[in-house]
């Protein structure tokens, strides 16, 4: 992918014929989705930038990729010590807040995730040709980021001229390291899906530092398997690890990016049980397609393009039941890839539903063992691609990572078995001993390439999926010592007991589109008279796709998502709402569930267990931080009384969370 289309020195930009520029620009677009529209609006801003870039020196670029977001945005011009993100709106009269919000989201963008632009001055302008003279003031909005400039055609030279000289005492800028310095994206799942869709591969659009090389690792590793699969008539299941927003997710889609090809007979799906991940997705995906076919002169109609991505992410449970609606043939999919493969059912919750809902009432073999079985009927080769998330288990009846493994301890014996390392070491992945004896006993391969170690989802902390690990194991010297050393300057976390503390919190944190939303356990039943209902269903597509004009979105802060709506998603800032169903007392963690008009001890170590990760998953959901919000008790609320609520706030306040 080619940073910009057009790059040259300003004096060179200056001084070259118009049309060869333009002759440039164009031929790096797709002719076929060139508009008459869009040559004019390259053909203004070259007319316009070399009426007000004489004199300076500098360099100048025409769209300048944004990789993360999936766009371009029109002109960066650096001089001196500035960036200016340049954004054009030919024929606009007016400075629309969408197009300034734009501008500033480039700007955002680069801030985090180009490494030359760190710590510069970066000035988005918007240029309305033909809107009145605005009268503009430098506001610093975050870092050396500001807010956006309005410009129009006439006094773009001014405006450029008078912020260097506001800015005059900053460090030159080395636009040769600039240039060629790296750009690591962090996307969201949301975003990752949608470029990957694309048909950009997870090189363009994740982070390309030595931090997170494993996850293009992982994707290389995984198309040896299938490759040798393939070649040799093989039939082969691989275990995929890795730490909250580690890129489990993201590494699954790009597999079934890679791994489709329809020429070659060679099928891939993306299979997941999140029914809010895969409704959001699709949502995302069909959105998009309609959108880039307005950009392309194309009618695409919703309903068309959501036909079309359903065969790119499917639901589980669909491709569970055409495979028991035909018995015997194998699916036209030879890769599958399960997402939170963990959360499959065992087979007594397998045989319940069976029976209760589908009318079979000798169903007898967990979900992880019938889904092997349906890849089993293939007659020459298969992959099945299982991505765990270790200690997220979060409903009655998942299975966990044993149950996908048992079944080759009696059967599928020509299957070739390979698994992270993280598996046979940490407690949170396996739990029973036998297990582990299957994979011995099957000389299964051991493969550390399986394991994504650093969490792409909290791109200011890779450390924060250790620190809520040692706050949920009640180690809170260790979790103090982390939070100190490599929370606490780079990823905000705040508690508050006021919930509209908390929401202006967030809104004041929140930069441009970033998105913000209120999570809590679908346990919290007591924070209802608060206003936050966890009984109440949320859209997801809604909540987490639409903007903030719409009151149902996450943005309002009014509608609360629970581990069950959030969980493989996230957001840019959250606040955590805490209630009684997990506290702190006695120096330990304390687990309750509300039934009736009370809540009642939890003695069951699975049930235990899930509480426990459906916190993990609340916790670890924010890019950039988040805000805990533990309400005061009520002495005359027999449900609410005050130490539920206050040993859990001291605990946070003893690990070093600033009250605000």
């Amino acid at each position: 992918m080619n940073r910009a289309y057009y790059i040259a020195p300003i004096i060179d930009f200056f001084n070259e014929d118009s049309d060869n520029i333009y002759g440039k620009i164009s031929g790096n677009f797709d002719l076929n989705s060139q508009s008459i529209q869009q040559s004019n609006a390259w053909k203004s801003q070259i007319r316009i930038l070399k009426g007000a870039l004489e004199g300076f020196q500098g360099k100048i670029y025409f769209e300048f990729t944004i990789p993360r977001m999936g766009k371009r945005v029109d002109n960066i011009v650096i001089i001196d010590n500035c960036i200016f993100i340049i954004e054009f709106k030919i024929g606009s009269a007016v400075y629309d807040n969408y197009a300034k919000e734009q501008a500033f989201n480039y700007g955002l963008d680069m801030n985090n995730f180009h490494e030359g632009s760190h710590n510069k001055i970066i000035v988005p302008i918007l240029v309305a040709d033909i809107a009145p003279e605005f009268h503009n003031n430098y506001y610093r909005s975050f870092d050396n980021l500001y807010d956006t400039i309005n410009s129009n055609s006439a006094n773009l030279s001014k405006i450029i001229s008078d912020t260097l000289s506001y800015f005059k005492d900053s460090e030159t800028i080395d636009v040769d390291y600039w240039e060629n310095s790296i750009y690591k994206p962090t996307p969201t799942i949301i975003e990752a899906a949608t470029a990957l869709y694309k048909k950009h591969n997870v090189e363009e659009i994740s982070r390309s530092d030595a931090g997170a090389e494993n996850l293009s690792v992982t994707s290389e590793c995984i198309s040896e398997i299938i490759d040798f699969s393939k070649v040799n008539n093989r039939k082969s299941i691989c275990f995929i690890t890795g730490v909250p927003g580690a890129g489990k997710t993201l590494a699954g889609l790009n597999i079934a990016n890679l791994r489709t090809n329809y020429n070659d007979e060679e099928h891939a799906v993306f299979l997941s049980g999140n029914g809010p991940l895969v409704d959001v997705l699709r949502e995302a995906l069909a959105r998009d397609k309609v959108k880039t076919g307005k950009e392309k002169n194309l009618t695409i109609t919703k309903s068309a393009a959501s036909s079309q991505v359903k065969s790119f992410i499917q639901n589980i449970h669909h491709f569970r039941d055409a495979s028991i609606r035909d018995m015997l043939n194998p699916p036209i999919e030879k890769v599958t890839i399960f997402d939170e493969a963990q959360r499959a059912w065992t087979q007594e919750q397998a045989s319940n539903f069976m029976k209760r809902n589908k009318g079979i009432p000798d169903f007898n073999k967990s979900e992880p063992e019938f889904l092997i079985d349906v890849m089993n009927r293939h007659k020459d080769w298969c992959t099945i691609v299982c991505l765990i998330g270790g200690g997220q288990e979060i409903n009655t009846g998942e299975a966990g990572l044993e149950e996908w493994i048992r079944p080759f301890g009696k059967s599928f014996v020509d299957w070739n078995i390979y698994y992270s390392s993280k598996i046979t070491e940490d407690a949170n992945y396996i739990r029973d001993g036998n297990t582990l004896t299957i994979l011995e006993n099957r000389n299964a391969t051991k493969k550390a390439e399986l394991h994504l170690s650093v969490s792409l989802r909290s791109f200011r902390s890779a450390q924060l999926s250790n620190f809520i690990q040692e706050i949920i194991s009640n180690n809170a010297i260790q979790a103090l010592d982390i939070y100190n050393k490599f929370i606490k300057k780079d990823y905000p976390i705040a508690i508050t007991r006021n919930l509209d503390t908390a929401r202006n919190w967030l809104r004041n944190k929140a930069k441009g589109t970033e998105r913000t939303g209120i999570v809590a356990s679908s346990g919290a039943i007591r924070l209802r008279p608060f206003g936050l209902n966890v009984k109440a269903k949320i859209d997801a597509p809604i909540w987490f796709l639409n903007d903030k004009d719409d009151i149902r979105s996450s943005y309002f802060l009014e509608e609360v998502a629970t581990e069950f709506d959030i969980q493989g998603l996230e957001l840019d800032w959250t606040c955590v709402a805490w209630d009684g169903d997990l506290f702190y007392d006695n120096s330990k963690w304390n687990y309750r569930k509300f039934k009736g008009t009370k809540w009642q001890n939890i003695s069951s170590p699975d049930i235990i267990n899930y509480l426990i990760n459906s916190y993990r998953v609340l916790l670890t959901r924010a890019r950039q931080g988040m805000i805990i919000y533990i309400p005061d008790g009520n002495p005359e609320d027999i449900t609410r009384p005050n130490y539920i609520y206050d040993g859990t706030f001291e605990f946070f306040k003893n690990i070093g969370i600033e009250e605000v």
